[in-house]
Parts: C-alpha cells; structure tokens; sequence
C-alpha cells in the first residue's frame, strides 16, 4: 500500500465541483420528458446537495513543501486530519475552501499508531462548519461515496464512488512522515484518493463524513504506481475517538486497539526463513500473562489467522477488538500449543 502522497492522479470515473455549486431545482410531474428530471438528474442533485454541505468543511493543509487536507472537527477550529500528514511538524497554513488567504495553525496532538492528528486555528474565524460524522455500523457495501480535498493541490476536488469493503486490515509504508502504522477496520473506497487527499473526507449521501481518506493501494508489478478504484479511509468511529482524545488531553489513553501485552520479534528457522513471532517479554499481568504464555514462545496463529512474523502479529491484532476472545497457536520447547487470550488494550506511550 501506499500513502496519498505516493498515488498517481487520473481522471477516470471522478466528479469535480467547487463549493460555489448548489442544488439545481426542477419542477415535478407524472409524466418525464426530455426537460424533466430523471433518475441521473436526482442523483446528480444529491451529488450536488453533499458537495454543498459538507465542502465548506473541508482544508488544505500546507507544511513547509508538502501539503493535505483535513476536515473541520468543531467551531473551536480544531481540525483532524491523517498523522503522516503533519508529520514532525507544530505550525501549519490551512486554506478553508472559500477563501485564499491561509490561517495559522498549531499542532494539538498526533498518534502515529492510528495515522491520525488534530491541529487547531490560531484564530477561528466566525462561521466555520463542522463536519457531522456517521455511524460507521452502518456503513454498508455499495454505498454512493464522495472523496473530498486537495489532490495534487487541486483545492476543493471531489471525486465519486463506492463502498466497495468494510473491515480491512491495511499496512502503511513506511516512508517520511508516515512510521508504517497498521490500521484495523478500514473502508475500501473506489472513489479516486490521490497525492494530497490524505486527511479529508470521505462522504456518504446523507452528508456524513464516514472516514479520512489516508491511502490507496499500489500495485507492486507497475513499480509502486496506485491501483485504479482502490483507496482506504480510517473510519470515522477511530476518528472520533481519537480526535476527542486528543482534544480533551493532548495525547491518546485508550487506544481502541487490541493488544496481547507482549513485546516480540519476527522468528527465523535454520534457513533463515521466517516463521512466527518469538515472545521478548510479557506484561505482567497482562493478558499473554494470564493465558500462560511465556518470554520464548513463538507464536503461529491468531485464531485462524497465520503468523510467521512480527508484522504478521501486529496486522491480526489490529483486526480485533480489546475484550474479545481469541485462540492463540504457539510453539514451546518444539511442541505446538494454545492458549485462549482475552485481549486487552493496546498501550499508549
């Protein structure tokens, strides 16, 4: 996978409009005619009525020679966007869709572990609107899509498509600004997400913002190049429950994340191949602790999950949720075991 800021841009399947566009109005009647709204005119409107809606909410984010978007989080001017966005960065320029004059911005809090951040205006000024957040429970395949921000510092782009999954677990690159986070319950996005795209928004018809766009997948055999109609978006549920946190704190307490409370590292057979994750230590305490597992223990499975290494681990656990009950496959002292974990918390630093 690879970050926006690494996709290619392309004018395949995509629907732009500016904020100055609004909902065209006609006149009903039983019987259609040329002159008459059809169902494609219906759709376009309520293409038009979310671009109306939600646009405003919308920023372009500039730190130093790079750029991305975000989406406007209350009327205090706080503003959450992807954390490999800000980068190492504290002060910022935000443009707002109806206007060329950039505003200061200062960092309030980012977590890496999740890709997310929030920056605030120094002086909010009057009128700004916030975005509203779905329910990402309801977040169902199919659903009409509008990828909203700054590709290629094209403010204010929108560009269309579906749901085309829920659930996906998805490794970032590591590449500057960006630490190679594992993001659990991602929605898989055909609306187009490109360079400069990453920490807007990802809009449903009903003008809710049901994720951030963050990535777009590459493909490996076209040297890195994006993937047509393949693009992720963390959730809005992780937003909001980061953003707040954030907000209210400065830095994240709960993470939302699962965790087993070890430390581990990628194990290698004799052919210097890998094979599982070999426990380093265990929280004490924790949830490894209480099922038994031990420092040395090399772990296979994650349910029906395979593990041959450290990655591996990290990308099951970020599929699951702190609470629940998962069989853990491991190996000890050359014999093949499990244990059942109830999962706990992933700690923040």
């Amino acid at each position: 996978m690879a970050g926006c800021s690494s996709g290619s841009s392309s004018s395949s399947g995509t629907a732009s409009a500016s904020a100055s566009s609004s909902p065209s109005t006609a006149s009903g009647s039983a019987k259609p005619s040329a002159a008459q709204p059809t169902s494609g005119n219906q759709l376009q409107d309520a293409y038009q009525k979310v671009i109306v809606d939600v646009l405003p909410s919308v920023v372009q984010i500039t730190t130093g020679g790079s750029l991305g978007s975000g989406i406007v989080y209350d009327d205090k001017g706080d503003i959450v966007t992807n954390a490999h966005v800000v980068g190492s960065a504290t002060t910022f320029a935000v443009t707002l869709i109806n206007s060329t004059k950039p505003l200061d911005a200062t960092l309030v809090g980012s977590y890496p572990d999740s890709d997310l951040a929030v920056i605030r205006l120094s002086s909010p000024p009057s009128g700004l609107r916030p975005a509203v957040f779905g329910d990402s429970g309801k977040v169902q395949l199919g659903q009409i899509t509008l990828a909203m921000g700054s590709p290629l510092g094209l403010a204010g782009s929108v560009t269309q498509g579906i749901v085309s999954a829920t659930g996906r677990t998805v490794s970032e690159p590591q590449v500057s600004g960006s630490p190679g986070a594992v993001i659990g319950n991602m929605v898989q996005t055909s609306a187009a997400i490109n360079p400069g795209n990453s920490g807007g928004a990802l809009v449903n018809l009903d003008s809710q913002v049901i994720g951030i766009n963050t990535l777009a997948a590459t493909e490996p055999e076209a040297n890195g190049a994006a993937a047509p109609g393949i693009g992720f978006a963390i959730p809005a549920s992780t937003i909001t429950n980061i953003a707040d946190q954030l907000i209210k704190q400065g830095k994240v307490t709960n993470s939302g994340r699962a965790a087993l409370g070890v430390t581990a590292r990628t194990s290698f057979n004799e052919q210097f191949q890998p094979v599982g994750a070999v426990i380093v230590a265990v929280s004490p305490g924790g949830p490894a602790a209480s099922a038994g597992l031990q420092p040395g223990d090399v772990i296979t499975k994650i349910g029906d999950t395979p593990v041959d290494s450290l990655n591996a681990l990290t990308t099951a656990l970020a599929s699951l949720t702190p609470g629940s009950k998962v069989t853990v496959t491991y190996t000890r002292d050359g014999n093949s075991q499990t244990a059942e974990v109830t999962l706990g918390t992933l700690e923040t630093p």
